[in-house]
C-alpha cells in the first residue's frame, strides 16, 4: 500500500481541516450485462461505493436493464447516442460533432430510450463519447431532456450552460495511448491527489467531486487490484467519501 502513500497524506490535510473529500466513479460504454460488468458492480456494491453507469441509449439492452436493477446503488447517464465516430479522417474520434436538427434528435431519442428501458434508475446526465461535444450542442440540451453533463479534466463552473450543471472525470485508469493497460498505481494516486489537491487550496472547484472514470471492458487485472485497494483506504479514511454526484 505504499504507493497509496501521498493520497493518504492528502486525505490526512482534508481531515485537519475538517474537510470531507467526495469521490465518485463513472464506467463508460454499457450495452449488455458482462462478466467485466459484473465483477465491477459485485465490488463496487461490496465496498458500499455507488457508481454511475454510462449507457450507450440505443445500443442498450433489457438484459443490462435487469441486471442493473438488482443495483440499488447504480444509476445510469446517457452516453451519446449510438457511440458512432462522425469525426472526420485525421481528427479526434467525436460523436456529436454539432447542434444540427439530427443530433438533437438523437439526443432526444436516446434520452426517451433510455427512460423506457431503465425506469426510475436514469438521470438526465449526458455523457459524451470520447469524452468531446460540440460547444454549441451544450446550450441546446435542456431543449433534448437532458440537463447534466459529464466529460473529463475539472469543470470550469458548475454550469456548462444555462440550465446545464456539469460534473467531470478526473483520473482515466486506462492508458489509451500504451495499449490500453491500466496506468499504474503510482499514476493513478499521482492524479487523484492532484485533483483533491487543487480543490482543497482553491486551484479547482471545490464542490466537483473527484472522479474515477473505469471501462469494464478494457480493465486488466492490475486495473481491478487498483480499484479494490482504493474502495479499501478511502472506505477506512474518515475524510473520504463515495457519492453519485448532484446539482445542489
Amino acid at each position: 500500500m505504499s504507493a497509496f502513500a501521498s493520497l493518504l497524506q492528502e486525505l490526512d490535510r482534508w481531515q485537519l481541516a475538517g474537510r470531507i473529500a467526495d469521490l465518485w466513479l463513472r464506467d463508460d460504454d454499457a450495452v449488455e450485462p458482462t462478466l467485466a460488468l459484473s465483477q465491477l458492480l459485485a465490488r463496487s456494491a461490496a465496498a458500499d461505493v455507488p457508481i454511475v453507469v454510462a449507457a450507450i441509449p440505443m445500443l442498450a439492452t433489457e438484459d443490462l436493464a435487469k441486471r442493473l436493477a438488482a443495483e440499488s446503488m447504480a444509476v445510469v447517464w446517457q452516453h451519446g447516442i449510438s457511440h458512432a465516430n462522425n469525426a472526420g479522417p485525421g481528427q479526434k474520434k467525436q460523436e456529436l460533432l454539432d447542434a444540427s436538427p439530427e443530433v438533437l434528435r438523437g439526443l432526444a431519442d436516446g434520452w426517451q430510450r433510455l427512460q423506457h428501458v431503465f425506469l426510475a434508475q436514469t438521470q438526465a446526465v449526458l455523457v459524451p463519447p470520447w469524452n468531446r461535444i460540440a460547444p454549441d450542442l451544450v446550450f441546446c440540451l435542456p431543449g433534448t431532456g437532458l440537463d447534466g453533463l459529464s466529460t473529463y479534466r475539472p469543470r470550469q463552473q458548475p454550469f456548462a450552460a444555462p440550465g446545464v450543471w456539469q460534473v467531470n472525470t478526473h483520473v482515466d485508469v486506462v492508458d489509451w495511448r500504451n495499449g490500453r493497460k491500466f496506468i499504474g498505481t503510482p499514476r493513478a494516486c499521482k492524479e487523484i491527489v492532484a485533483h483533491l489537491s487543487a480543490r482543497r487550496i482553491g486551484a479547482a472547484d471545490p464542490d466537483e467531486p473527484t472522479g474515477i472514470l473505469t471501462h469494464h471492458l478494457t480493465m486488466d487485472e492490475s486495473a481491478w487490484v487498483f480499484l479494490l485497494d482504493l474502495f479499501g483506504l478511502t472506505n477506512s479514511h474518515p475524510a473520504a467519501r463515495w457519492c453519485v454526484p448532484n446539482r445542489e
